[in-house]
């Protein structure tokens, strides 16, 4: 039963036919009279796999990779191209995600994940029971990667892009520069019906003109069409090659032809598609123009913005880079200007040190060999000479000997070249000021230990207690009286009991790096002591230096409180060991009371210093009671 959506009147599918079929049936005529030129049509004309059959052969066929037709392949329209095959659509499917593939593109897809059969608990539409699906195929996109589902007869079963068939047709076209008529399929196209969707020759547009029902049909040049890229198709049935879908059946949700509304569909509710494509068209266009447009602006704004903040960054980088490589630049340049720097401080402290040793080496060779040449002159006289050769030469003799002994050049082998260049040193993480106006640092040190000016800093080197630790430091430093600023020298500490010869202990000594030495000790015994402090196997000045070693302290054993009475909480059999007393019974002190010293003192021996010794007679203070040691006075 067929439609018309604006009206109720019901009308017979043949007399449809007839309004909406003229067309169709001189296309049935030919196509049924004329079957051998058949591959003359366009492949839309076709059924799909004859249509794919056709683009097949076109495809592949010798002619088809000419030269020529290479060449037109280069100008290829991207909507008549298949983005995985990248040749002409044949048999384009829409996926769900709304991107078209060849059909056999889409089954050479590997699945992305297969469910198993879900059974529908909702009635159909016509009231049957519930079914059971097949297993549901899941594929990825090929274009924008979504998971899609295939039906379950596979790409067969998605909705064919006529779209796509029209730029296939389109690019036909423009690459093989005609088209057949498809009435006549004798003659080429040179007009098109904008109603019928059908190219005609001269011939078959004039008899279209002529008959009533198709002489008020818009026909165009085929040339102009081209040109503006408008043309298309009609939309055939599968079943019906022959038959266009000018029907929808709503019932079913799909277009239809008039033999299938006559026969599949006769009692579904089908309209003419062109009474009806306002309501479907309109809620396209209702999400299109109402929700997506505005959804699409936004994404286009945001999505410049983040390219714009893209660019900016990496714009912002790279000049960031191009300071950073800059600042390197020049710190390498300053720190090479540096070094080079203190590689001429190096060289001149070596050229002075150099001089200073040839010059004390000549000194010492003229030296050695004026006493050696007196030495030998002298033995050969006294060996060789006789009595009057030895007076003879006496005046001489011992003039030149005396000369040797009172002003001869006779230094100390320590002091002959004391520094052995172990004085000059690199300090690293010295700051050595600015380089064109870059920081650096590492500076040249030279300073030369002077046993004379070392200094000991600290108690722990004069007095000491009875196996208590003893710290004392020791400060190295140069002739100008600078601390030296580096370790490394050899310290030698040795700690000697005056009355016990064969008692000594050697201290520990730890270096700081920084030209000074921790000493540490303890010593088990009181006495006196010496303290022996060496660099390099010398004494430093004021070195052995004297150490008291005092007793160790008698710690105290009761309670540093303000009185008896209140550390004891009343007591009365509480004693202190202060001379006070308190009436009433008590034995021990209380506040304002006869010999109490006025300030807090220890329980034990009266002592009113917190920090001291125990002075308590054979060392036995007097014990108050328990609940005078569980109470605490705080003054």
């Amino acid at each position: 039963m067929l439609k018309k959506s604006s009206q109720t009147e019901r009308f017979d599918w043949k007399r449809g036919k007839e309004c909406c079929g003229d067309i169709v049936g001189s296309l049935d005529e030919v196509a049924m009279s004329q079957p051998e030129q058949k591959e003359n049509l366009d492949p839309q004309s076709y059924s799909p796999q004859e249509q794919k059959e056709s683009l097949d052969s076109k495809s592949h066929s010798p002619q088809g990779q000419s030269d020529s037709n290479q060449k037109c392949l280069t100008e290829v329209n991207p909507k008549a191209v298949c983005r995985v095959c990248k040749r002409l659509y044949r048999d384009p499917k829409i996926l769900p995600c709304l991107h078209s593939f060849c059909a056999d593109c889409i089954r050479q897809l590997n699945p992305f994940s297969v469910s198993g059969p879900n059974v529908k608990q909702t009635l159909s539409k016509d009231g049957q029971p519930p079914t059971v699906d097949q297993k549901v195929t899941t594929v990825l996109c090929p274009d924008c990667d979504t998971e899609v589902d295939l039906p379950p007869s596979g790409a067969d079963g998605l909705t064919t892009d006529h779209l796509a068939l029209d730029e296939v047709f389109l690019q036909t076209l423009l690459t093989h520069n005609s088209v057949r008529c498809d009435l006549c399929s004798d003659g080429d196209a040179e007009l098109r019906c904008e109603v019928c969707c059908v190219n005609l020759c001269e011939f078959c547009s004039q008899a279209h003109r002529r008959q009533r029902r198709t002489s008020a049909h818009t026909v165009q040049s085929v040339q102009e069409l081209k040109a503006q890229g408008r043309l298309s198709r009609p939309v055939l049935c599968s079943l019906h090659p022959a038959q266009e879908l000018r029907l929808f059946c709503e019932s079913c949700d799909q277009p239809v032809c008039l033999e299938c509304a006559a026969t599949f569909h006769r009692e579904h509710d089908c309209s003419a598609a062109r009474d009806i494509i306002h309501h479907h068209g309109g809620r396209i266009r209702d999400l299109v123009v109402g929700r997506l447009q505005p959804r699409l602006q936004r994404l286009e704004e945001s999505l410049m913005k983040v390219e714009i903040t893209q660019d900016a960054l990496q714009a912002r980088m790279e000049a960031t880079a191009e300071d950073v490589r800059a600042f390197a630049r020049g710190y390498a340049a300053s720190v090479e200007t540096h070094c080079l720097s203190l590689l001429r401080r190096l060289e001149e402290l070596r050229v002075q040190r150099r001089n200073q040793l040839h010059l004390q080496k000549v000194q010492l060779q003229q030296a050695l060999s004026d006493t050696r040449g007196g030495v030998r002159f002298a033995e050969r006289l006294l060996a060789c000479g006789s009595d009057a050769e030895i007076l003879n030469a006496k005046g001489v003799t011992l003039a030149r000997l005396t000369s040797l002994v009172e002003s001869g050049y006779d230094p100390s082998p320590a002091t002959v070249a004391p520094d052995d260049s172990s004085s000059i040193h690199f300090l690293p993480g010295e700051g050595a000021g600015e380089v064109d106006g870059y920081p650096v640092v590492g500076v040249i040190q030279m300073q030369t230990l002077d046993l004379s000016r070392c200094t000991i800093e600290g108690e722990g080197v004069q007095v000491g207690r009875q196996g208590q630790p003893g710290h004392f430091t020791l400060v190295c430093r140069d002739s100008a009286g600078q601390p030296l600023g580096r370790g490394g020298e050899n310290v030698l500490v040795s700690i000697i009991n005056k009355d016990k010869k064969n008692c000594m202990v050697e201290a520990t000594v730890f270096d700081k790096n920084d030209g000074s030495f921790s000493v540490s000790y303890t010593l088990s015994e009181p006495g006196s002591y010496s303290v022996w402090v060496c660099v390099k196997a010398q004494h430093v000045k004021g070195s052995p230096f004297p150490l008291t070693v005092t007793r160790r302290l008698r710690r105290h054993a009761g309670t540093f409180h303000c009185c008896t009475f209140c550390s004891s909480g009343g007591a009365k059999d509480a004693r202190c060991g202060c001379p006070g007393t308190m009436p009433g019974g008590f034995q021990g002190c209380g506040h304002g009371h006869k010999g109490h010293p006025g300030q807090p003192h220890w329980s034990c021996c009266g002592s009113t210093q917190e920090q001291s010794e125990c002075r308590a007679p054979g060392h036995r203070p007097v014990t108050p009671t328990v609940r005078g040691q569980l109470r605490t006075v705080e003054l």
